[in-house]
């Protein structure tokens, strides 16, 4: 395999989503939340089916979500390994290599400190891996098949994120 700047692995994106499961006081709350965590604005997510177990009804906000790219993207992924204390289990990783991990309370991350009036809110932490060239796939007009060789693996996407943010991958 060649080693060119088109085989470079790259963080596209990661996405950060607080799952409160009813609408209200809770989930403004949960979107305080995420705006003191990564200062961007955070969007509402709507509940697809009725749950009547769950008290909830179709079309109804239920959670909230925010995405980022670059240069904060990483700085933001390197706190959250902090507070997983620079360690993952591979089964965190899909056949894509992209990865998830979960923090169970955001008074953990540096500087936030508990308010009794938020509470304790977790969230999950979706991390999406790609090479130059993805936009071939997704664009409108003419898209294209990304060959095999240049999608990530789960292997290469372990390799990546142990070299890049020094984190010990758990076999």
């Amino acid at each position: 395999m060649s080693s060119g700047r088109m085989r470079m692995i790259r963080v596209d994106k990661i996405s950060i989503n607080i799952g409160v499961g009813e609408s209200g006081d809770k989930l403004e709350k949960a979107k305080k939340v995420l705006k003191m965590l990564t200062g961007t604005a955070p969007v509402e997510t709507i509940s697809r089916t009725t749950n009547k177990d769950l008290n909830i009804r179709k079309l109804q906000p239920i959670g909230c979500k925010t995405t980022m790219r670059g240069k904060k993207a990483e700085a933001f992924i390197q706190k959250a390994f902090w507070v997983k204390n620079n360690r993952m289990a591979a089964y965190s990783f899909d056949k894509e290599g992209n990865f998830s991990i979960g923090i169970p309370d955001y008074t953990d991350f540096e500087g936030m400190k508990y308010d009794p009036e938020i509470g304790v809110f977790g969230m999950d932490i979706c991390v999406t891996l790609t090479r130059p060239g993805r936009r071939v796939s997704r664009r409108r007009r003419a898209p294209g098949v990304i060959p095999r060789n240049h999608r990530v693996s789960k292997v290469e996407g372990i390799e990546f994120v142990r070299n890049k943010f020094k984190i010990e991958v758990i076999e």
